[in-house]
């Protein structure tokens, strides 16, 4: 992700502006938080909150408790506590708000929260980065070792540890994989400490991010932070067509977008009539066809003819359901579908004037080019015999 200023670089640091992912636009990382309390001082008394929250590679952020003596800002590239050794993230929130972060993911503010250790040196950002340039290659060759032991398994991601001493390798996998003989031999491979991470389709396109079926980059992989789950009665909800592939976003699962709007139509839904509404008449039984929640409009035809459609408001259809409810039937659908006979008004019209998007398409008139040519001729002079 970058600004329309500047190119994101390694790490999501951007190679334009410089500003290490602290620009005003706040566009250079993945996830980020805007700080709207960077610009309002503490009160008399008050110390700033002695926590920090760090991203590392792709969108991973965790909480750590910086010492007194360190001054951290947005931006800067620090070492870290980690289980071995240590890592080495970028800061990308500081102050009051980190508090709040915490309590929304619900991290204990207590004694066994992980410490920073310092600012990261040159040395540390050296190691840092030569680690980052080798995951590449690892990620291969621990994918071919897979395919030749077997294993019904996807390698998408390999992270390093800041020091170099350890590598997370993210997969997925629909069942349950026996890979302790891959670990051993990607141990032997690799001369390093190895972690296998199970991951989810879903939580594999965050990482990886993407530009999904709208043209925009993924919202998991920018945004959004939280799955939730999603049915195909959100499409049906909003009448769209149980099409898979139209569907299904980059992770193979149902869109989360899908959810966006949901509750805009199940609030519109409350007082419609069911699409399962049946109208009895006295020219025969008429079926839903076709609903329009924003335009309050239902489609209804005939049992006998379900090929011509009547056009009715929801209030008439409810007018009618209750007059069956009392077991009286009214005439016909025309005379309710007769009220909402209206002028279609065209969607565009040439009020400036513009020449037609065709006129270069018209073929030319062949006998009006033979006319013109005949102008053109100059008459010939008479000659008189001596």
């Amino acid at each position: 992700m970058g600004c329309s200023s500047c190119s994101t670089g390694k790490d999501g640091q951007p190679r334009g502006c410089k500003n290490n992912g602290t620009c005003g636009t706040d566009g250079c990382n993945k996830l980020t938080v805007f700080d709207w309390l960077s610009n309002m001082s503490l009160p008399n008394g008050e110390r700033p909150f002695d926590c920090v929250e760090v991203r590392f590679k792709n969108s991973r952020k965790e909480f750590y408790r910086v010492p007194e003596d360190i001054s951290l800002s947005i931006g800067d590239i620090i070492a870290t506590q980690a289980k071995s050794g240590h890592d080495v993230g970028m800061v990308t929130l500081a102050g009051e708000l980190v508090r709040v972060q915490m309590k929304k993911k619900k991290v204990a503010n207590d004694d066994q929260l992980p410490k920073v250790y310092r600012k990261a040196t040159q040395k540390d950002i050296d190691k840092w980065q030569k680690c980052r340039d080798k995951e590449d290659e690892i990620k291969k060759r621990s994918r071919e070792m897979a395919i030749l032991l077997r294993l019904q398994m996807k390698i998408s991601d390999v992270e390093f540890q800041g020091d170099g001493s350890k590598a997370t390798f993210y997969y997925t996998a629909d069942e349950r994989v026996d890979f302790r003989q891959l670990i051993k031999d990607m141990a032997k491979a690799f001369g390093i400490r190895i972690e296998m991470k199970q991951i989810g389709y879903r939580q594999e396109a965050q990482r990886l991010g993407g530009i999904g079926s709208c043209g925009r980059e993924l919202c998991c992989s920018t945004w959004l932070t939280d799955f939730r789950s999603v049915s195909t009665s959100s499409a049906r909800y909003q009448q769209l067509s149980l099409n898979p592939q139209k569907l299904a976003g980059q992770c193979g699962k149902l869109k989360c977008c899908l959810n966006y709007e949901l509750d805009m139509y199940l609030e519109a839904l409350k007082d419609f009539p069911s699409q399962d509404s049946k109208l009895h008449t006295e020219k025969g039984l008429a079926f839903c066809q076709k609903t329009d929640i924003f335009k309050g409009l239902l489609w209804f035809s005939y049992k006998d003819d379900p090929s011509h459609w009547h056009t009715l408001t929801k209030e008439q259809v409810q007018e009618i359901i209750e007059k069956n409810k009392k077991k009286e039937k009214v005439a016909s659908l025309e005379l309710y579908a007769s009220d909402n006979l209206e002028k279609e008004t065209p969607l565009f019209e040439n009020t400036v004037g513009q020449d037609s998007l065709t006129r270069f398409d018209r073929p030319r008139n062949k006998n009006r080019r033979k006319k013109n040519k005949k102008r053109r001729k100059p008459a010939k002079s008479s000659q008189k015999n001596g």
